[in-house]
Protein backbone atom coordinates (compact mmCIF):
# COMPACT_ATOMS: atom_id res chain seq x y z
CA UNK A 1 0.00 0.00 0.00
CA UNK A 2 1.20 3.34 -1.42
CA UNK A 3 -1.01 5.46 0.52
CA UNK A 4 1.01 8.74 2.28
CA UNK A 5 -2.06 11.14 3.32
CA UNK A 6 -5.55 11.20 4.56
CA UNK A 7 -8.14 14.36 4.17
CA UNK A 8 -10.65 14.19 6.47
CA UNK A 9 -14.42 16.03 5.01
CA UNK A 10 -15.81 18.76 7.75
CA UNK A 11 -18.71 18.40 8.16
CA UNK A 12 -18.95 15.20 8.14
CA UNK A 13 -21.19 12.39 10.15
CA UNK A 14 -23.62 13.20 12.56
CA UNK A 15 -26.35 16.04 11.67
CA UNK A 16 -28.88 17.40 14.10
CA UNK A 17 -31.69 15.12 12.86
CA UNK A 18 -29.37 11.79 14.27
CA UNK A 19 -28.19 13.14 17.35
CA UNK A 20 -31.35 14.26 18.41
CA UNK A 21 -33.13 10.64 17.28
CA UNK A 22 -30.15 8.62 18.85
CA UNK A 23 -30.50 11.09 22.18
CA UNK A 24 -34.37 10.51 22.42
CA UNK A 25 -33.54 6.55 22.44
CA UNK A 26 -31.26 7.15 24.96
CA UNK A 27 -33.30 9.82 27.30
CA UNK A 28 -35.90 7.29 26.93
CA UNK A 29 -34.24 4.60 28.05
CA UNK A 30 -32.90 6.34 31.05
CA UNK A 31 -36.59 8.11 31.73
CA UNK A 32 -38.69 4.37 31.30
CA UNK A 33 -36.22 1.82 31.59
CA UNK A 34 -35.41 -0.71 29.16
CA UNK A 35 -36.90 -2.27 26.79
CA UNK A 36 -37.70 0.50 24.55
CA UNK A 37 -39.40 -0.17 21.30
CA UNK A 38 -38.35 1.43 18.51
CA UNK A 39 -40.34 1.01 15.51
CA UNK A 40 -37.61 0.64 12.32
CA UNK A 41 -34.00 1.66 12.64
CA UNK A 42 -33.97 5.04 14.51
CA UNK A 43 -31.18 5.82 12.24
CA UNK A 44 -29.96 4.36 9.16
CA UNK A 45 -26.80 3.07 10.72
CA UNK A 46 -26.11 -0.96 11.90
CA UNK A 47 -23.51 0.63 14.64
CA UNK A 48 -25.65 3.05 16.31
CA UNK A 49 -28.61 0.00 16.15
CA UNK A 50 -26.54 -2.67 17.96
CA UNK A 51 -25.51 -0.38 20.08
CA UNK A 52 -29.01 1.11 21.19
CA UNK A 53 -29.73 -2.80 21.79
CA UNK A 54 -26.99 -3.36 23.62
CA UNK A 55 -28.55 -0.60 25.86
CA UNK A 56 -32.25 -1.89 25.85
CA UNK A 57 -33.56 -0.72 22.66
CA UNK A 58 -35.48 -2.80 20.81
CA UNK A 59 -36.44 -2.69 17.01
CA UNK A 60 -39.37 -4.11 15.67
CA UNK A 61 -40.90 -3.46 11.98
CA UNK A 62 -44.30 -2.64 12.58
CA UNK A 63 -46.32 -1.20 15.93
CA UNK A 64 -47.74 -4.45 16.18
CA UNK A 65 -44.70 -5.88 17.55
CA UNK A 66 -44.95 -3.70 20.48
CA UNK A 67 -46.97 -5.16 23.74
CA UNK A 68 -49.95 -2.50 24.43
CA UNK A 69 -49.01 0.37 26.65
CA UNK A 70 -45.14 -0.05 26.32
CA UNK A 71 -42.79 2.98 25.06
CA UNK A 72 -42.53 3.23 21.44
CA UNK A 73 -40.12 5.14 19.35
CA UNK A 74 -41.10 6.64 15.80
CA UNK A 75 -37.49 6.72 13.57
CA UNK A 76 -36.06 10.16 12.24
CA UNK A 77 -37.40 8.82 8.84
CA UNK A 78 -40.93 9.83 9.84
CA UNK A 79 -43.99 7.63 9.42
CA UNK A 80 -47.73 8.34 7.57
CA UNK A 81 -50.27 9.36 9.80
CA UNK A 82 -51.46 5.77 9.98
CA UNK A 83 -49.02 4.89 12.16
CA UNK A 84 -49.87 7.28 14.73
CA UNK A 85 -52.94 6.09 14.89
CA UNK A 86 -52.32 2.88 15.64
CA UNK A 87 -49.86 4.20 18.04
CA UNK A 88 -53.23 5.63 19.71
CA UNK A 89 -55.41 2.73 18.91
CA UNK A 90 -53.00 0.24 20.86
CA UNK A 91 -53.01 2.57 24.30
CA UNK A 92 -49.01 2.91 23.29
CA UNK A 93 -46.36 5.62 25.11
CA UNK A 94 -45.44 7.24 21.31
CA UNK A 95 -42.68 9.39 21.18
CA UNK A 96 -41.81 10.82 17.63
CA UNK A 97 -38.29 11.21 16.97
CA UNK A 98 -39.26 12.57 13.68
CA UNK A 99 -36.35 15.24 12.15
CA UNK A 100 -38.22 18.33 11.51
CA UNK A 101 -36.89 18.90 8.34
CA UNK A 102 -38.74 15.66 7.51
CA UNK A 103 -41.67 16.87 9.89
CA UNK A 104 -41.17 20.09 7.19
CA UNK A 105 -41.78 18.47 4.15
CA UNK A 106 -44.84 16.71 5.78
CA UNK A 107 -46.62 19.75 6.66
CA UNK A 108 -45.84 21.03 3.12
CA UNK A 109 -47.52 17.96 1.78
CA UNK A 110 -50.92 18.28 3.34
CA UNK A 111 -50.60 22.56 2.74
CA UNK A 112 -50.33 21.45 -1.61
CA UNK A 113 -52.29 18.54 -0.97
CA UNK A 114 -55.44 20.61 1.02
CA UNK A 115 -54.92 23.51 -1.78
CA UNK A 116 -56.06 21.13 -4.56
CA UNK A 117 -52.34 21.32 -5.60
CA UNK A 118 -50.98 17.12 -6.98
CA UNK A 119 -47.31 16.67 -5.85
CA UNK A 120 -44.84 15.25 -7.75
CA UNK A 121 -42.44 13.52 -4.93
CA UNK A 122 -39.01 13.49 -6.12
CA UNK A 123 -37.46 10.68 -4.21
CA UNK A 124 -36.65 6.41 -4.10
CA UNK A 125 -39.42 4.30 -4.20
CA UNK A 126 -39.40 2.26 -0.69
CA UNK A 127 -37.41 4.34 1.06
CA UNK A 128 -38.79 5.06 4.82
CA UNK A 129 -38.82 8.68 4.22
CA UNK A 130 -40.59 8.62 1.10
CA UNK A 131 -43.31 6.05 2.34
CA UNK A 132 -44.07 8.45 5.25
CA UNK A 133 -44.60 11.60 3.12
CA UNK A 134 -46.95 9.94 0.58
CA UNK A 135 -49.02 8.76 3.18
CA UNK A 136 -49.88 12.31 3.94
CA UNK A 137 -51.42 12.16 0.90
CA UNK A 138 -51.81 9.37 -1.39
CA UNK A 139 -53.69 10.37 -3.66
CA UNK A 140 -52.45 13.44 -4.99
CA UNK A 141 -48.81 12.60 -4.50
CA UNK A 142 -46.81 10.94 -7.65
CA UNK A 143 -43.13 10.02 -6.55
CA UNK A 144 -40.33 10.12 -9.37
CA UNK A 145 -36.99 9.60 -9.13
CA UNK A 146 -35.29 10.89 -12.31
CA UNK A 147 -34.18 13.36 -14.52
CA UNK A 148 -36.08 10.28 -17.50
CA UNK A 149 -39.06 10.26 -15.05
CA UNK A 150 -39.58 13.73 -14.96
CA UNK A 151 -39.74 13.91 -18.78
CA UNK A 152 -42.12 10.93 -19.28
CA UNK A 153 -44.20 11.37 -16.26
CA UNK A 154 -48.20 11.59 -16.63
CA UNK A 155 -49.97 14.04 -14.52
CA UNK A 156 -53.13 14.09 -13.33
CA UNK A 157 -55.42 17.32 -15.13
CA UNK A 158 -54.91 19.91 -12.17
CA UNK A 159 -54.81 23.58 -11.91
CA UNK A 160 -52.18 23.15 -9.88
CA UNK A 161 -48.78 21.23 -9.48
CA UNK A 162 -46.25 21.05 -7.22
CA UNK A 163 -42.76 19.40 -6.25
CA UNK A 164 -41.20 18.40 -2.76
CA UNK A 165 -38.39 16.25 -2.47
CA UNK A 166 -36.30 13.58 0.08
CA UNK A 167 -34.33 15.16 2.14
CA UNK A 168 -31.03 13.08 1.51
CA UNK A 169 -30.65 12.95 -2.22
CA UNK A 170 -28.26 14.53 -4.45
CA UNK A 171 -28.53 18.33 -4.15
CA UNK A 172 -27.32 18.02 -8.45
CA UNK A 173 -29.11 14.92 -9.46
CA UNK A 174 -32.40 17.05 -7.17
CA UNK A 175 -31.77 20.02 -9.50
CA UNK A 176 -31.33 18.46 -12.60
CA UNK A 177 -35.00 16.76 -12.01
CA UNK A 178 -36.55 19.98 -11.03
CA UNK A 179 -35.09 21.71 -13.99
CA UNK A 180 -37.12 19.17 -16.12
CA UNK A 181 -40.19 19.47 -14.74
CA UNK A 182 -39.94 23.30 -14.85
CA UNK A 183 -39.46 22.97 -18.44
CA UNK A 184 -42.41 20.74 -18.62
CA UNK A 185 -44.83 22.12 -16.05
CA UNK A 186 -43.97 26.37 -16.26
CA UNK A 187 -46.49 27.40 -13.34
CA UNK A 188 -45.11 24.34 -10.78
CA UNK A 189 -44.96 25.41 -7.74
CA UNK A 190 -42.56 24.68 -5.15
CA UNK A 191 -41.62 24.88 -1.00
CA UNK A 192 -40.36 27.98 0.39
CA UNK A 193 -37.57 26.10 0.89
CA UNK A 194 -35.76 23.63 -0.64
CA UNK A 195 -36.44 20.33 1.11
CA UNK A 196 -32.73 18.65 1.16
CA UNK A 197 -31.51 18.95 4.37
CA UNK A 198 -28.48 21.41 5.32
CA UNK A 199 -26.68 18.51 6.23
CA UNK A 200 -27.10 16.23 3.29
CA UNK A 201 -26.00 19.46 1.44
CA UNK A 202 -22.78 20.58 3.37
CA UNK A 203 -21.56 16.57 3.80
CA UNK A 204 -21.66 16.90 -0.50
CA UNK A 205 -20.25 20.08 -0.78
CA UNK A 206 -17.28 19.09 1.91
CA UNK A 207 -16.92 15.73 -0.57
CA UNK A 208 -16.86 17.40 -3.52
CA UNK A 209 -14.10 19.48 -1.76
CA UNK A 210 -11.41 16.52 -0.74
CA UNK A 211 -12.10 14.48 -4.05
CA UNK A 212 -10.64 16.60 -6.65
CA UNK A 213 -7.18 16.02 -4.34
CA UNK A 214 -8.06 12.41 -3.64
CA UNK A 215 -7.77 9.12 -5.32
CA UNK A 216 -9.97 7.22 -3.41
CA UNK A 217 -13.02 8.47 -1.00
CA UNK A 218 -14.08 6.06 1.81
CA UNK A 219 -17.62 7.32 3.05
CA UNK A 220 -18.35 5.46 6.28
CA UNK A 221 -22.12 4.55 6.25
CA UNK A 222 -24.53 1.68 5.93
CA UNK A 223 -25.53 0.55 2.77
CA UNK A 224 -29.19 1.60 3.36
CA UNK A 225 -28.33 5.12 4.24
CA UNK A 226 -29.73 7.16 0.87
CA UNK A 227 -27.26 10.17 2.20
CA UNK A 228 -24.10 7.99 2.64
CA UNK A 229 -24.71 6.38 -0.83
CA UNK A 230 -25.46 9.93 -2.66
CA UNK A 231 -21.79 10.92 -0.95
CA UNK A 232 -20.06 7.96 -3.07
CA UNK A 233 -21.78 8.99 -6.41
CA UNK A 234 -20.58 12.69 -5.83
CA UNK A 235 -17.24 11.95 -5.03
CA UNK A 236 -17.31 9.77 -7.84
CA UNK A 237 -18.92 12.79 -10.01
CA UNK A 238 -16.03 15.03 -8.82
CA UNK A 239 -13.36 12.38 -9.89
CA UNK A 240 -12.26 10.16 -7.44
CA UNK A 241 -12.78 6.43 -6.86
CA UNK A 242 -15.78 6.01 -3.72
CA UNK A 243 -16.24 3.17 -1.46
CA UNK A 244 -19.17 2.93 1.17
CA UNK A 245 -18.09 0.54 4.10
CA UNK A 246 -19.80 0.36 7.20
CA UNK A 247 -16.24 0.04 9.28
CA UNK A 248 -12.50 -0.36 8.87
CA UNK A 249 -13.18 -4.35 8.26
CA UNK A 250 -14.39 -3.79 5.03
CA UNK A 251 -11.91 -1.89 3.42
CA UNK A 252 -10.35 -3.82 0.27
CA UNK A 253 -6.44 -2.90 0.16
CA UNK A 254 -6.89 -3.31 -3.71
CA UNK A 255 -9.12 -0.37 -4.08
CA UNK A 256 -5.73 1.49 -2.50
CA UNK A 257 -3.06 -0.17 -4.35
CA UNK A 258 -2.47 2.92 -6.75
CA UNK A 259 -4.26 5.65 -4.50
CA UNK A 260 -1.03 8.29 -2.33
CA UNK A 261 -4.25 10.39 -1.16
CA UNK A 262 -7.67 9.07 0.62
CA UNK A 263 -10.40 11.04 1.25
CA UNK A 264 -12.63 10.11 4.41
CA UNK A 265 -15.95 11.45 5.06
CA UNK A 266 -18.91 9.66 6.84
CA UNK A 267 -22.66 9.93 6.27
CA UNK A 268 -25.03 11.98 8.56
CA UNK A 269 -26.22 8.72 10.36
CA UNK A 270 -22.52 7.20 11.09
CA UNK A 271 -21.01 8.31 14.08
CA UNK A 272 -17.63 10.03 14.68
CA UNK A 273 -15.89 7.00 16.09
CA UNK A 274 -16.14 4.74 13.33
CA UNK A 275 -14.13 7.51 11.61
CA UNK A 276 -11.35 7.49 14.14
CA UNK A 277 -11.32 3.53 13.60
CA UNK A 278 -11.00 3.75 9.71
CA UNK A 279 -7.76 6.81 10.44
CA UNK A 280 -6.70 4.20 13.06
CA UNK A 281 -6.33 1.36 10.67
CA UNK A 282 -4.63 3.62 8.15
CA UNK A 283 -2.49 4.99 10.97
CA UNK A 284 -1.35 0.99 11.75
CA UNK A 285 -0.14 0.81 8.33
CA UNK A 286 1.87 3.61 8.57
CA UNK A 287 -0.29 6.64 7.39
CA UNK A 288 -0.01 9.02 10.15
CA UNK A 289 -0.69 12.57 7.75
CA UNK A 290 -4.00 13.65 8.24
CA UNK A 291 -5.44 16.82 6.96
CA UNK A 292 -8.99 17.96 7.67
CA UNK A 293 -10.90 19.98 4.92
CA UNK A 294 -13.49 22.15 6.65
CA UNK A 295 -15.93 23.58 3.62
CA UNK A 296 -19.12 24.69 5.50
CA UNK A 297 -19.40 25.97 9.65
CA UNK A 298 -22.47 23.80 11.07
CA UNK A 299 -23.67 24.56 14.36
CA UNK A 300 -27.41 23.07 14.26
CA UNK A 301 -29.28 21.36 17.39
CA UNK A 302 -32.80 20.73 17.52
CA UNK A 303 -34.68 20.55 20.95
CA UNK A 304 -35.90 16.85 22.21
CA UNK A 305 -39.48 15.45 21.72
CA UNK A 306 -41.31 17.34 24.34
CA UNK A 307 -42.24 14.14 26.23
CA UNK A 308 -37.93 14.04 26.98
CA UNK A 309 -37.76 18.13 27.58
Amino acid sequence: MNVERLVLAAPRGYCAGVDRAVETVERALGAFGAPVYVRKQIVHNLHVVRDLESKGAVFVDELAEVPEGAVAILSAHGVAPEVHAEGRERNLRVIDATCPLVTKVHIEAKRFAAGGAHIVLIGHEGHEEVIGTMGEAPASITLIGTPEDARTVSLPASDRIAYLSQTTLSVDETNDVIDVLRERFPSIEGPPQDDICYATQNRQTAVKAIASASDVVLVVGSQNSSNSKRLVEVAEASGARGYLIDDETEIDEAWLAAARTVGITSGASAPEWLVDRVVAWFAARGVNTVDEVRAVDEDVHFALPRELS
